[in-house]
Formats: C-alpha cells, sequence, structure tokens
C-alpha cells in the first residue's frame, strides 16, 4: 500500500450490462485514494486500506490495486463554497489528477488516458473533501456528454456529517464529564481551595445539555481539567469535580475538546440547504453518470438504562429521502459513546464492526469495477466471491504496523 442499494434508474444498473461468466476480463488499474478526516493523521486508517487491497486483489481478476493515502492536509475556508475556489479541493483536485496521470504513465496506458479506475474513501470530513471534489470534476467537463476525468467509479465516505453531527453527540459527551464530577464528590470535597475557588453553584439543569459551553483554556496543571469537569452547558456542576476531572483528565479532555472543536471547525459548513444540495448533487452524479455513492455511519446500539435508543455520530436523512438507500450502518458494541465510536472506526481492537465494514466496503468497490467493466455478476458467482472476501479478511497480513487479523 502507498503512503442499501442504488434507484432503480441509476447507471450502474443499466439493462446493457450482461452477466458473463468465466471469461476473460480486461486488466485495470484501481486506485483507492483515503483521505482522513478532523485532527486525522497518516495512520488514521490504520491497516484498513492494506486490508481492503488485499481482499480486492484475491477476489478480482486482472485488477491490479493500489491503496493511497491523501497526505495530511489543513482544510481552510468555507468547504461550501464555489468549489474549485476552495483551497483544500482545489489542492486535492491537483494532487489526484497529478497521480493519475503519472500512475496510467507507469502503467503503461498513457497519461490521462482515463483507464484508472478511482475510488475516494473519506473518514469524517474527508468524506466532505471527497463529495466536493468528485462534484468539482463533473461540473467542470466542457459538456454534459464530456466523460468523466479523473475516472472516478464510486466515492464511499465513513462517519462522515453530510447533514450535520448528530446533538446527542454533545449532550452525552457533556452528560459523562458530569458524572465524573458527581463522583468525586464524597473524596475531595474541598477541592476548590486548591485553586482558591470557595464554591460553585450546584444548579445543573433536569434536563442533560444539548452542547458544551466552552473548551477547556490552555492553563496547566489541575485548574486546565476543572472547567471541563463542571463548565457544561453554561451550568456548573456543584463541588469537588477537580479530582475525578484530574484522573480522568485523559477521557474528558478527549471528548469534551474534541467535541468543541469540531463544532468550531465545521460550524461553517452547517447550511442546511447546502448540505441537502450536496446530498441531491451525490444523488444525481449516481443516476447519470453511474459513480457508485455510500456513506457508512457508525451506530451504537441501545444500552439501558443508559441509552434506550441506538446512537449515530452523525445525522441521518429522513428513511423516505431518496437519499435514504446511500447510508449504511456500521455496528459498533464496544465503543462507550459516539465519539470513541468516530474516532475508532478502522481499530480493531475498539470496533468489534471493523471486519464487517471491510467485506461491506469491499463488496462495494467489486460492484464498482464490474459496473464499469459491462458485467453483471451472476447469484452463484456472487457468493463465491462474498465467501472468498469473508476468508481473505480475517487473513494475517505481512508488513503491516500492528495486525488486524482476526483471532
Amino acid at each position: 500500500m502507498s503512503s442499501g442499494d442504488s434507484p432503480s434508474e441509476d447507471k450502474s444498473a443499466d439493462s446493457s450490462l450482461t452477466v458473463i461468466e468465466h471469461q476473460h476480463l480486461p486488466s485495470d488499474l484501481l486506485l483507492i485514494v483515503f483521505i482522513h478526516g478532523f485532527k486525522g493523521t497518516d495512520t488514521t486508517f490504520e491497516n484498513f486500506p492494506s486490508r481492503i487491497e488485499h481482499v480486492l486483489t484475491d477476489i478480482i481478476e486482472n485488477l491490479k490495486v493500489e491503496c493511497v493515502l491523501f497526505p495530511a492536509y489543513e482544510t481552510k475556508g468555507q468547504l461550501i463554497k464555489t468549489l474549485l475556489q476552495n483551497a483544500a479541493v482545489e489542492h486535492f483536485a491537483d494532487w489526484l489528477t497529478t497521480l493519475t496521470v503519472q500512475r496510467e504513465v507507469a502503467d503503461g496506458q498513457g497519461g490521462g488516458a482515463g483507464k484508472t479506475r478511482i475510488v475516494l474513501c473519506g473518514h469524517s470530513m474527508g468524506g466532505l473533501l471527497a463529495a466536493d471534489a468528485l462534484l468539482a470534476f463533473v461540473n467542470s467537463r466542457p459538456d454534459k456528454s464530456a466523460p468523466l476525468w479523473p475516472n472516478i467509479i464510486a466515492c464511499i465516505a465513513f462517519d462522515t456529517p453530510y447533514l450535520g453531527i448528530h446533538p446527542a453527540v454533545f449532550k452525552n459527551s457533556a452528560t459523562k464529564a458530569v458524572e465524573y464530577a458527581g463522583a468525586a464528590r464524597t473524596v475531595v470535597s474541598d477541592v476548590f481551595s486548591l485553586f482558591g475557588k470557595k464554591g460553585a453553584s450546584s444548579a445543573v439543569s433536569g434536563q442533560p445539555p444539548l452542547a458544551i459551553a466552552a473548551a477547556p483554556t490552555e492553563e496547566s496543571g489541575w485548574a486546565k481539567w476543572v472547567p471541563a469537569a463542571y463548565a457544561v452547558g453554561g451550568a456548573l456542576v456543584a463541588g469537588a469535580a477537580a479530582g475525578t476531572a484530574y484522573y480522568r483528565r485523559d477521557d474528558i479532555g478527549t471528548g469534551y475538546s474534541w467535541a468543541t472543536d469540531h463544532m468550531n471547525y465545521v460550524r461553517n459548513l452547517w447550511d442546511e440547504e447546502a448540505l441537502r444540495k450536496r446530498m441531491r448533487d451525490l444523488n444525481d452524479v449516481q443516476v447519470r453518470l453511474g459513480v457508485t455513492f455510500r456513506s457508512f455511519y457508525t451506530l451504537l446500539p441501545p444500552a439501558p438504562p443508559s441509552f434506550s435508543s441506538p446512537r449515530t455520530f452523525v445525522i441521518l436523512p429522513q428513511r423516505t429521502s431518496p437519499i435514504a438507500a446511500h447510508f449504511l450502518p456500521a455496528i459498533n458494541h464496544q465503543a462507550v459513546d459516539e465519539i470513541q465510536a468516530h474516532t475508532n472506526m478502522f481499530n480493531p481492537r475498539s470496533n468489534d464492526g471493523y471486519y464487517q465494514l471491510g467485506l461491506d466496503t469491499a463488496k462495494i468497490i467489486r460492484e464498482a469495477v464490474m459496473s464499469a467493466r459491462g458485467i453483471i455478476e451472476s447469484g452463484d458467482t456472487e457468493n463465491r466471491k462474498d465467501a472468498e472476501a469473508a476468508a481473505a479478511m480475517e487473513e494475517t497480513l505481512t508488513e503491516q504496523v500492528g495486525s488486524d487479523a482476526k483471532p
């Protein structure tokens, strides 16, 4: 590795495609580009790209697969402004076109020939970048009948807030801080005196807050973590919160800071009409050009008595919406909250749904490749390939950092 079903009128499901068995398939080069998200790094996806590359190489004949990580980037400006004027989208588009030409030349296909097929995979904010870059390439064609280049055949998102982050994410992060504070009351009742604080209001709303009011300051020592324990929804948690806040500062600080920073980072994205327009445009690109679009979202099952309903990191479309079929659940029974599920999506030690996510991703990509080749596989072939993929997903891979092989 380098450093729901679509609508029936989709081009990808066109009746001109035929079932073909046991024939010599054309040799293809498939580039799968992984784009990390907010505060992500080159290790965000862990071994997931290598795993997908391994599975697809096993189950698709005459296909050279290469997974590539888009280098760390910094998004500036509004992602929903004119796309080609956006620094992040324009930078990614330049990088991808250059990479495509280089790979096609190296593969003997001729620079810019369009024979290299590309799948964009973005986690979190990376999914927004992938989608906006795809739409930019579509809209930059000289006319509507011109082919798409680079030849993107699929855009797959992982827990991307296409319609926003679920308000409960912030509520649940705040509730956790309150719980830590409550546990500390009996052991450090006079802790505020350490900071020259004589007391604090104990009034807390009976309803959990919908958002955290302010992020921790940059102060050093215990004082840095005191606000994280009691500054919730504008109300102060009473008494001796700092003891637990200090000893659990990593838990509180990570979720607290991550949630508030993410809110600030994507504040200018939460234009509801613009978000819905992006979804309509992606659906239209799949229908008109056959570019597969899917969005996996983390789903935490109910955990009574604290959580009687499933939890998600992202806001989902209405079930009756035409874009709802593009959203697929990625179930995680291990994560304690939505942020942990979101940030550990590609960590098999913290996500028991990791292997199923890999299988589902590989199947979407395989179907996109077969559709691009003009082939619909028979049911028997699909079942056989699914079984081969399941075996490959669980094999031990060499030359990887930290094995993700299924125990």
